[in-house]
């Protein structure tokens, strides 16, 4: 293994602080920043009328008491969804202790689906640097629009074209190498990642798709592949790893210098880091 890098890795809230809060929901970001999270992960979809939501599924099934496609709904159709209370109803994965959040239905706004605006705005409100990584979830009807919205919410929030990708405080990931060639095209320096849920062959050697500075691969490929995660930090690329729950996993990831873990529990992380 590489030895470990003098900086500890940034924590990145995954969907919020979603062992505790339902993911998504401005609860979950709430509590991630309260937590000490040094970033906040979301993924946006896009709605039928217009409107960039963070909401993980093509469907709203799982985590709302709706259906449907969020393509295919407008915004007003998902406000009037309860993104909450799933979670009070979820065996926690199987865990035996209740997590600190608990389903308050007169708290409307911290429960309802979440836009991004809301988000840009709590994170701008924060009373410290918070990061945001963006992903974008393909494939959608609404293809190239996606990152076109993206990159008009984020002009108006001052973060679309930041001075150099290490001064950004916002990255886009995504598993789309299309989404993130149309993001780098319009905004050079906005930073992007690679996510990926295995190796591909033609990536082996360390490489990114042209443009793409970040690799985001997921904890299996820490587990199974670790050379891979050497060859990319030799070839001068940053590594962000998802989803990093396990604190063996947060020890092999400290080991071989990754640059972030990306979390349910960033309090706990942060806390086995000894920060």
């Amino acid at each position: 293994m590489t030895p470990a890098r003098q900086r500890p890795p940034q924590v990145v809230a995954h969907r919020g602080a979603s062992e505790d809060a339902p993911e998504h929901t401005l609860a979950a970001y709430r509590k991630a920043i309260e937590d000490g999270a040094d970033a906040l992960e979301c993924d946006v979809r896009l709605t039928a009328d217009g409107h960039l939501v963070c909401v993980h599924d093509r469907r709203v099934n799982r985590t709302s008491n709706g259906r449907g496609a969020v393509s295919a709904l407008e915004l007003s159709d998902l406000s009037a969804l309860d993104f909450g209370s799933w979670k009070t109803r979820d065996p926690f994965g199987g865990r035996t202790e209740e997590p600190d959040w608990e389903y308050g239905p007169e708290d409307r706004e911290a429960t309802s689906v979440l836009t991004l605006e809301r988000l840009l705005e709590l994170v701008a409100d924060a009373d410290r640097r918070v990061e945001l990584a963006i992903e974008t979830k393909h494939p959608t009807r609404w293809a190239g629009q996606v990152e076109e919205r993206l990159l008009l919410l984020l002009k108006r929030f001052g973060l679309d074209a930041p001075r150099s990708p290490e001064k950004s405080p916002v990255r886009v990931m995504s598993f789309s190498a299309r989404s993130l060639h149309r993001v780098h095209a319009a905004s050079p320096t906005l930073p992007t990642v690679h996510l990926m849920q295995f190796v591909s062959p033609r990536l082996r050697d360390g490489r990114l798709p042209e443009g793409v500075p970040i690799a985001g691969p997921s904890i299996r490929i820490v587990r199974s592949h670790p050379a891979y995660i050497e060859r990319l930090k030799r070839s001068g690329h940053q590594v962000h790893v998802w989803t990093v729950n396990d604190p063996r996993d947060v020890d092999a990831c400290v080991g071989l210098g990754v640059d972030a873990i990306i979390t349910n529990r960033p309090r706990a992380v942060l806390d086995q880091l000894g920060r």
